[in-house]
């Protein structure tokens, strides 16, 4: 790396998870788009280790689940963090993951099951909370709740048929993607419409959220589900000049991040526009850029 090389750390999650992957890819595109910048990802315990290490400048950038967003900035269960946006990342509609020759067809036929609600510290864990919560029901109350030292054990734990269902989310999740490449194939099960309808009005940060059809393999047609979107976040005190930069380089690079990952086909500059709780809480330097393209 040379001196005119802005060095970029950013924080991922446990290895074969969403997050890993996704970070990868915009590294990858990032650095070969600007040579200037030098993104380095690295593995974390996810969502609710990349806020505080965000928060204490141990990395510049954070990949962060949008419940744990939603909680961080609002301050639940702790101080309101001083984070900034750098970029919508995708959409998580939630859902759960069966083998398609199990006999778990809805929510409550999972009551009382063996359940991988996913590795510690990762916000989906957080996001299955709010939804279940949304049908006056509770991980640990309701399901026999697994969580794992690493996201990527869950696919064999479903296959093996170690545990009922494995909950997820989003398009191209590669838990989900292992269960349906497997010699079962899968079954998705997501809130029904009247669910839907019940955690949204319990839980009115919550968005209504589609799996498109195609999205996992044997996947004919499309998933309604509930959700939030994930996000790129910054330190505060990232300099500007670095945060326009970055976003240039991610916006100039959506087609290639669209073609190496499905779920990246959402990082796009006004989708970052649209997915943003508060237009305030976008960084300076990515609001700069922008502008400068018409979206400001």
């Amino acid at each position: 790396m040379s001196d005119a090389t802005t060095l970029v750390r950013l924080g991922t999650a446990t290895p074969g998870g969403g997050f890993p992957l996704y970070g990868g890819v915009l590294a990858e595109v990032v650095n070969a788009t600007d040579p200037t910048l030098q993104v380095e990802p690295r593995h974390t315990k996810g969502s609710t280790e990349n806020v505080p290490l965000l928060e204490a400048g141990e990395i510049d950038l954070g990949l962060v689940q949008g419940e744990v967003a939603h909680e961080s900035l609002a301050g639940i269960g702790r101080p309101p963090a001083r984070l900034l946006i750098l970029a919508a990342m995708y959409s998580t509609p939630g859902m759960f993951v069966a083998r398609r020759d199990s006999p778990y067809r809805s929510i409550a036929d999972l009551k009382g099951q063996r359940i991988a609600f996913g590795a510690r510290g990762s916000g989906l864990v957080i996001l299955s909370r709010y939804i279940l919560d949304g049908l006056g029901l509770a991980q640990d109350a309701d399901f026999e709740a697994v969580y794992l030292d690493r996201a990527g054990d869950g696919p064999a734990m479903v296959m093996e048929g170690r545990v009922a269902a494995l909950w997820g989310g989003g398009a191209g999740w590669p838990g989900f993607t292992a269960v349906a490449n497997g010699p079962a194939g899968a079954r998705f099960i997501a809130p029904d419409a009247a669910e839907r309808a019940r955690i949204l009005k319990r839980h009115a940060f919550l968005k209504p959220l589609t799996a498109t059809a195609g999205s996992y393999p044997g996947q004919d047609a499309p998933i309604e589900s509930v959700g939030s979107w994930s996000f790129v976040m910054t330190r505060p005190d990232l300099e500007e000049d670095t945060a326009y930069r970055l976003a240039r380089a991610l916006h100039r690079g959506e087609d290639r991040l669209a073609v190496a990952l499905d779920q990246a086909r959402e990082t796009r500059a006004e989708n970052t526009l649209r997915a943003a709780p508060d237009p305030a809480l976008i960084h300076p330097g990515v609001w700069r850029y922008l502008r400068e393209i018409g979206l400001g």
